[in-house]
């Protein structure tokens, strides 16, 4: 993880289940460990273009884990999965980074 995230140091667990028209279709990834972050919400589903609409055939699955992993680094609160976690990150970046890093903490440690 990149120094200096609120996330760094913890081990998050995933899971990924791929349909059975993949790779036409996109795998369903999803955080099993718990995560305080404005696009990602408690039962680990994951706000992220390319797991959606946005889906290219040819993006393996290394490319999505390091899609998620630049989400971790620069949340997007334009397009929350969890609003009120993307009104403090807006509101209070301070605040945002230490609740994160207590779940962090606390969940992934």
């Amino acid at each position: 993880m990149i120094n200096d995230s609120p996330y760094q140091g913890g081990v998050f667990f995933l899971t990924i289940h791929f349909p059975t028209d993949y790779p036409f279709k996109p795998p369903k990834v999803a955080f099993t460990t718990k995560i305080y972050h404005p696009n990602i919400n408690s039962n680990g589903s994951i706000c992220l273009d390319i797991l959606r609409s946005q889906w290219p055939p040819a993006l393996t699955v290394s490319k999505v884990l390091l899609s998620i992993c630049s989400l971790l680094c620069d949340p997007n609160p334009d397009d929350p999965l969890v609003p009120e976690i993307a009104h403090t990150y807006k509101a209070d970046r301070e605040k945002y980074r230490r609740l994160a890093r207590e779940w962090t903490q606390k969940y992934a440690m």
